[in-house]
């Protein structure tokens, strides 16, 4: 049995640093001091702590891939809501998937951007198991973490 251990990719440096001025919705970066901590942060794939400056903006995850690899997904090229540091940051310190503590809808996509379907993983080893199965079909290129209670995209996995 093959044994594959998949990295979650963050929000890159280019995408953030246009982020942190116009947002994939057109609007400007509002930044605000976090008072409560627990926001999940994509670029650097943690939760943020109290005192942080941050933001919530705009990000259309697969028009940033599809702007890189020339796939078209045409009406899945959702925008969603994510935070983010509002400035800088040092990006993520581990390797371990995260925001694997609840239900995680693990969504795919073929290398033409269309979505494949998803399944719903419940525990933090289902998410990698669930991953590892989505790429053990040839159609998925790509795979999109979700949360399932507001559907907000956390982080992506690519094939490869």
């Amino acid at each position: 049995m093959k044994t594959t251990t998949y990295t979650a990719r963050p929000i890159g440096p280019r995408a953030l640093e246009a982020l942190r001025t116009t947002d994939d919705a057109g609007r400007p970066m509002t930044p605000f001091t976090d008072t409560e901590g627990g926001a999940p942060l994509r670029c650097c794939l943690r939760d943020s702590e109290p005192g942080e400056g941050i933001a919530l903006v705009s990000y259309a995850p697969l028009r940033r891939w599809a702007s890189e690899t020339g796939a078209t997904p045409g009406a899945y090229d959702e925008v969603g809501p994510v935070f983010i540091h509002a400035e800088e940051c040092a990006g993520p310190a581990g390797t371990t998937l995260p925001f694997t503590d609840s239900h995680r809808t693990v969504r795919r996509y073929s290398v033409e951007g269309r979505i494949l379907g998803g399944e719903l993983a419940g525990t933090p080893d289902a998410v990698e198991q669930t991953i590892a199965q989505a790429f053990d079909d040839p159609a998925v290129e790509l795979v999109h973490v979700r949360a399932v209670g507001y559907g907000c995209f956390l982080y992506e996995v690519r094939k490869g």
